[in-house]
C-alpha cells in the first residue's frame, strides 16, 4: 500500500492512501476533539469539533478531518486561533441543548466555551447520528432514526422494530454524548411499546 507523507502540527508523519486526516493523526498520538466520529462506522462529519487549517500548496482552507483524505505534502494544523474560535462556538452551540452533557462540559473547559452564550433550547440531543448509524451500520437492526429535517431533525426510536429488539441490545446507548438516547428510549417504551405480558382470557 502506497504512503503519503504531509506535515501535522510541524511534524513530517506517513499515512496510507485512503486515511483521514483525523485517522492519521490519531495514529501519531495527536488529539483532534469529535463527537460524532466512531471506528466502526463510516465517517460521519456531523458535529464538525474535528475541523482543522490545511494548507495546499500555498492556500489554507478548513476542513472536517474526519472525512477529509490524507493528500502529498500539505500542512495541517489541527490547533490555530481560528480553528479553536470555530470549536469554541460550535460548543457553545450544541451546549444550548445539553448544557451538562460531560463530554461537553470537559470540551467547554478546555476551549473557553461559555454554555450560556446562546438560549437554552434543551432537546439533549445534540444530532451526532452515533446511535442511528451504529443501530443501522453494525447491529442491523434500524430501530431508531432521523425524523424531520434541519433545526426540527430529531432521534426517534421505531416502536414496532424497538419493542423486539433494543432491550436484549442497547449498545448504542453508551456511544451517547449526552446520556439522551436512554431517557428517549424509555419514554418511547411508556408510550408505545405493547405490554410485556399477555392479558388472561376473561381479564
Amino acid at each position: 500500500m502506497s504512503e503519503i507523507q504531509f506535515e501535522i502540527d510541524g511534524n513530517q508523519v506517513k499515512a496510507a492512501k485512503g486515511m483521514t486526516l483525523l485517522e492519521a493523526a490519531r495514529g501519531e498520538g495527536i488529539y483532534i476533539p469529535t463527537l460524532c466520529h466512531h471506528e466502526k462506522l463510516e465517517p460521519f462529519g456531523g458535529c464538525r469539533l474535528c475541523i482543522v487549517e490545511v494548507q495546499v500548496r500555498g492556500w489554507t482552507k478548513l476542513v472536517v478531518s474526519c472525512v477529509y483524505p490524507v493528500e502529498e505534502n500539505i500542512i495541517v494544523r489541527t490547533r490555530s486561533e481560528k480553528v479553536d474560535r470555530i470549536r469554541k462556538t460550535i460548543i457553545e452551540l450544541l451546549m444550548a441543548h445539553a448544557p451538562d452533557a460531560p463530554e461537553l462540559m470537559t470540551l467547554a473547559q478546555e476551549y473557553g466555551a461559555n454554555k450560556d452564550r446562546y438560549d437554552k433550547d434543551p432537546s439533549f440531543c445534540i444530532h451526532c447520528g452515533l446511535c442511528v448509524r451504529y443501530c443501522n451500520e453494525v447491529t442491523k437492526k434500524n430501530a431508531i432514526g432521523f425524523v424531520d429535517r434541519g433545526i426540527n431533525k430529531e432521534i426517534s426510536f421505531i416502536p414496532q422494530i424497538a419493542a423486539k429488539e433494543c432491550n436484549d441490545c442497547k449498545e448504542c446507548f453508551e456511544l451517547c454524548p449526552t446520556s439522551y438516547l436512554q431517557a428517549a428510549f424509555v419514554l418511547t417504551q411508556a408510550l408505545s411499546f405493547p405490554p410485556s405480558s399477555k392479558s388472561g382470557k376473561g381479564e
